[in-house]
């Protein structure tokens, strides 16, 4: 008997499966884009308990003929390439002839279609990869496929399921990211018989602020080259409109969706200088290169492509990112990040926001607070604290100048008042929150959704007070008065981008201190605002409260200095 023995096909088949179908998310991305193949203008999908009980996808596209679907479930049987050299011209989102099989193989799988040119359907029952049925059925045209009970059969596959919630995230994750690409056609998600969304056909850049949030739809800015070589589309947001992390990125190579690092570097690259490290722009970017010029059979889940010409793509994509930013520029385009808003001392309430009834208390530090820190400012002055530096100007409305003794001081005015919000914050002693004469509306993903579901209560700690209103819709109807002038949803968005990317858990000791950065970077006086005399040394007498005052929340210094004898040195006063 030989040692080396075929494996049964029903045992292969499962293992297959695992290069596919990794988690439900990846059923619902193989049968939309083969519902997507099969020129669809209408793709239902249905969910039950984060898609373990129940993945359901109906579409109005062509429809099988009895013959070709049950051939579909064969492995390696597909429409979509005739000969070899079809395999180096990939014109569709499918092509290896593996999901369905693959599918079927883990489940208990009905596929039901019905070809557009026939007055009957045909329904296939498989379970655990064996045809159990063959049935002729009335069905309107298209196709419906359920996949029930997902890994019933391969228990350890599915043991390493998340929950509902995570699961489900995944899965909106995904269909959101196929939509992007396919604004014409309408897309309907349900879970446990609720709509989650509804994408009707609209416009590429409609279908954006539908997926990504209208916030962000007005703030995107057209990017567009096109030469014999490549054609490359898409929307990027102004270097004011940044993110904690790049899940608002977006990228498409000849309509599929693909995580290249290649094409996220070039955009990155193409907002050189204007973005801070760990900040990513949202950008939903469209590459397409002749279909030999690209490799989409790189990975069954085909996440990845190779390109025949990487370093023509990457410098044209960066290239027409920094063109476009670069002519903003020019026409005195300015970041919404950058405020005009009083400065501490002042700020006076938003139009939106009832009058406040006196100073906030955020800007009330006692004087004689004690300077304490554990930064290299312990070493300046010691003894002293901030106040008693003398104030000598203002360098390009962003740092504040200062001289002590025979030292030169250049304090960060943001990083500075974000270090004494982010403490006040953390000491929940931010005095009463201001009602909104308008509650604002805030509308995430499904995944931020739930990330700003369980933080409400530490929101409400803060001053924000918000509640959901329905679907992935939140309500915000006060705030603290240092926000009062802020755009809260791009806060909301950034809170719940950075509380998914960590991971939330019941106990968010951990995570406090990072939205609450997030929260303190807000609220604090930007880089080019103005400050008059009173309000920088407000500004000194508060940083002086805080017990660690040499670096911001992020840990950025709030302060730099020069000696004289450096400065006599360069002016070459000395040797």
């Amino acid at each position: 008997m030989t040692a080396i023995k075929i494996l049964p096909e029903i045992i292969s088949n499962k293992i297959a499966a695992g290069e596919v179908v990794e988690r439900p998310a990846s059923v619902v991305k193989e049968l939309v884009e083969n519902a997507l193949d099969a020129e669809s203008s209408r793709i239902v999908i249905g969910v039950e308990k984060g898609g373990r009980s129940l993945i359901e996808i109906s579409d109005n596209g062509a429809g099988m003929r009895p013959d070709d679907a049950l051939l579909c479930i064969e492995r390696y049987a597909t429409s979509k390439l005739q000969t070899e050299a079809d395999l180096f011209s990939i014109k569709t989102l499918g092509f290896r002839g593996e999901a369905l099989p693959s599918i079927a193989a883990v489940s208990r799988f009905t596929l039901t279609t019905r070809h557009k040119s026939r007055e009957t359907g045909t329904r296939i029952e498989i379970q655990g990869g064996r045809i159990q049925s063959v049935t002729e059925v009335g069905a309107a045209p298209g196709t419906l496929i359920a996949v029930r009970n997902l890994f019933y059969n391969v228990p350890a596959r599915r043991k390493f399921l998340k929950t509902t919630a995570t699961e489900m995230a995944h899965i909106a994750d995904t269909v959101a990211g196929i939509s992007l690409a396919s604004p014409g056609v309408h897309f309907q998600l349900f879970h446990d018989g609720k709509l989650i969304k509804n994408w009707v056909s609209a416009s590429a850049q409609d279908r954006i602020a539908d997926v990504l949030g209208n916030a962000l739809g007005d703030g995107l800015i057209s990017v567009q080259l096109e030469d014999e070589r490549l054609r490359f589309s898409g929307w990027i947001s102004s270097p004011g409109l940044v993110r904690s992390t790049p899940d608002a990125i977006f990228i498409y190579v000849n309509g599929r969706r693909v995580h290249d690092r290649m094409v996220r570097h070039a955009l990155l690259e193409g907002f050189r200088g204007r973005l801070l490290k760990g900040r990513y722009p949202a950008a939903v970017l469209f590459v397409r290169v002749p279909c030999d010029q690209v490799d989409v059979n790189v990975h069954p889940t085909k996440h990845e492509v190779r390109f025949a010409a990487q370093e023509m793509v990457h410098q044209s994509v960066s290239q027409a990112i920094a063109d476009v930013l670069k002519a903003r520029d020019r026409v005195g385009w300015k970041s919404p990040a950058v405020s005009t808003r009083p400065g501490p001392a002042v700020m006076e309430a938003a139009p939106a926001c009832q009058p406040p009834q006196s100073a906030p208390k955020l800007f009330e530090v006692d004087s004689s607070a004690a300077f304490v820190s554990d930064g290299p400012s312990s070493a300046l002055w010691p003894k002293k604290r901030f106040e008693d530096l003398r104030i000598i100007g203002q360098l390009h409305d962003a740092y504040i100048l200062c001289e002590a003794g025979r030292e030169l001081i250049l304090i960060d005015q943001h990083a500075a008042h974000e270090r004494i919000l982010f403490e006040k914050l953390q000491a929940r002693d931010i005095g009463p929150s201001q009602k909104l004469l308008i509650p604002e509306a805030v509308d995430l993903s499904y995944r931020q959704a739930a990330s700003i579901e369980k933080l409400i209560p530490e929101l409400r700690l803060r001053g924000i007070e918000i509640e959901a209103f329905g679907g992935t819709t939140f309500v915000v109807s006060a705030v603290p008065q240092f926000l009062c002038l802020e755009e809260i949803q791009p806060l909301i968005v950034e809170l719940a981008e950075t509380i998914s990317a960590l991971g939330v858990s019941a106990d968010l000791d951990a995570l406090q201190d990072r939205f609450l950065a997030s929260m303190a970077c807000h609220g604090a006086i930007r880089s080019g605002q103005r400050l008059n005399d009173e309000e920088a040394r407000m500004l000194l007498r508060q940083l002086d409260g805080c017990r660690i005052p040499a670096h911001c929340p992020h840990g950025r210094p709030t302060w730099i200095s020069w000696d004289l004898k450096s400065i006599e040195r360069s002016f070459k006063r000395i040797v």
